[in-house]
């Protein structure tokens, strides 16, 4: 299906998602993006660049993220990418890995996109960046007992790391084929929302349905459901 499509009543698989993943702090701004593009449960496409810091980049930070002021001192700045990110939110829903980082930092550049479609509802349009796709919320309920619902240790549990691995390799620089850097993170929150496109029992739900099920707040959720899930 051509990105920005609402048909109602099709399955969240047949939408264009876009898979974000940042990396810095509110203190740095962002430091790196990485957006993995899913159709049909795949991955079709992925960019990711650094960006220079709009303040002070943590020595604790870097320990996690592995990026120097110094190797990000001479790159554009994220703010230059509205159109990017304002294009992709037009095409497809948003989604990440425990949404409300990426969502709190997009937002604190751009507090809104342009006018884009309303993905939870069908045929009216909004501005705003969510409501987003959410696999650190989604795996939990659909899945009781896990251990821990951290990005890595879902990847390892579902038996995922030989395609991520394989994913990293297609598309991420080299120095950054590692967690904690934004395109990896970005394809392996893919290859989970991917793997529930297999599931026979999530696939035809819609995808208010599934937007509406990546957040926990009652009133939000209510308002967001629209369809069942068969």
């Amino acid at each position: 299906m051509a990105g920005g499509m609402l048909l109602e009543h099709v399955s969240w698989t047949e939408q264009t998602i876009h898979f974000i993943d940042f990396e810095g702090s509110a203190a740095s701004g962002i430091l790196e993006y990485g957006v993995a593009t899913i159709q049909h449960g795949e991955i079709v496409s992925a960019r990711t660049r650094l960006c220079r810091p709009i303040g002070r980049v943590r020595a604790e930070d870097v320990a996690v993220h592995g990026i120097e002021p110094s190797a990000v001192a001479d790159h554009a700045l994220f703010s230059d990418e509205f159109e990017l990110f304002a294009g992709l939110r037009e095409s497809g829903p948003l989604a990440a890995h425990f949404a409300g980082v990426e969502n709190g930092l997009i937002k604190s550049v751009w507090p809104y996109p342009r006018t884009a479609p309303d993905f939870a509802r069908f045929g009216g349009r909004v501005v705003e960046w969510g409501p987003w796709i959410d696999t650190g919320r989604l795996y939990p309920q659909f899945y009781a007992g896990l251990a821990s619902a951290g990005l890595g240790e879902l990847i390892a549990t579902f038996g995922l790391q030989p395609e991520l691995d394989k994913q990293a390799a297609r598309w991420c620089p080299p120095a950054r084929a590692r967690y904690h850097a934004a395109l990896y993170d970005a394809l392996a929150g893919a290859l989970l929302l991917g793997r529930l496109s297999k599931e026979p029992s999530l696939a035809g739900g819609s995808l208010g349905w599934m937007l509406s099920m990546s957040t926990l707040d009652p009133e939000k959720r209510a308002s967001l459901e629209q369809d069942e899930l068969f």
